[in-house]
């Protein structure tokens, strides 16, 4: 065998030699990544909540039952319940149709409303109230008096959740095909077919999404609502504000039952909802 026969053999990598070098240097650096990703989501995410848990059972489940099974817990729950759920219904419909709005269609300050959907997640709870308060309060410039009232606490809950369903929407508004809506419009289908059958598949996964985000935001709210809604027991008084109650009143053990309770059915909400748009995105996929 010459030299250069040799050194071709030798420059030959066969399964076993050094490519599953070069594979446990990428599988290192994904352990490292994956590992140093881990334990900041469990030094940030996971220890608080295993906090609140501890916290929550610490007087036994007794203690914890009793919590959230008061008079006042059940009725905090069903008003959070029904006004996030009634919210989130509003802002899909007209979430999707600000998206439809921003993607679609061209009109002079369209770059200043787009910067605007993202103003409540800058903008501080607390301020969010103020401004409900001056514009839905006693002295209300437009007519009307929502203070103290389940209406002042849905406008305050559309406001601060409305950009989980547009920012949700739109892009996949920006990434769909075109030619496919305009086939079926050659093919004789009005508008109202093309978006049922064409555009609204499509966007079920991103709508379920946003809505999930927006249900979970508006049961944990408080600062948007604190001024506006009053904190009428059995009227106005969502969870969070009975929380704050709780701990007023140092029943830190009951604010936590409180806290998991809402924990828990923000989570199941958010996994029904990614869940079922998961499965409409494959179909659409199989489909397509």
């Amino acid at each position: 065998m010459t030299a250069s026969a040799e050194t071709d053999s030798a420059s030959v990598h066969t399964p076993g030699d050094s490519a599953p070098g070069v594979f446990r240097g990428r599988y290192g650096t994904t352990s490292l990544r994956v590992g140093a990703a881990s334990i900041w989501l469990s030094v940030i995410v996971l220890l608080p909540l295993a906090a609140i848990v501890w916290q929550s059972v610490g007087g036994g489940w007794t203690a914890f039952w009793q919590a959230v099974t008061s008079n006042a817990a059940l009725d905090s729950f069903r008003v959070t319940l029904s006004i996030s759920a009634g919210v989130t219904v509003i802002n899909l419909v007209f979430g999707l149709m600000v998206a439809w709005v921003l993607t679609r269609d061209e009109f002079p300050g369209k770059r200043i409303v787009d910067s605007v959907i993202d103003l409540p997640f800058a903008l501080p709870t607390i301020v969010a109230s103020l401004v409900m308060l001056a514009l839905y309060g006693p002295a209300s410039p437009v007519g009307l008096h929502l203070q103290h009232t389940k209406w002042g606490v849905g406008v305050a809950l559309l406001f601060v959740t409305l950009p989980f369903v547009v920012r949700s929407v739109q892009p996949v508004l920006l990434e769909l095909d075109r030619e496919t809506e305009e086939a079926a419009a050659s093919l004789g289908a009005g508008n109202r077919v093309i978006f049922t059958t064409v555009i609204l598949p499509s966007l079920l996964p991103s709508l379920l999404s946003g809505a999930g985000l927006a249900f979970s935001r508006a049961i944990g709210e408080f600062g948007s609502v604190v001024l506006i809604g009053g904190a009428v027991p059995g009227e106005t008084e969502v969870s969070s504000q009975w929380i704050r109650t709780l701990i007023e009143n140092d029943d830190r053990t009951g604010a936590a039952a409180i806290s998991i309770v809402l924990l828990v059915i923000s989570f199941f909400i958010l996994l029904v909802l990614r869940t079922v748009g998961s499965r409409a995105a494959r179909r659409e996929e199989l489909s397509a």
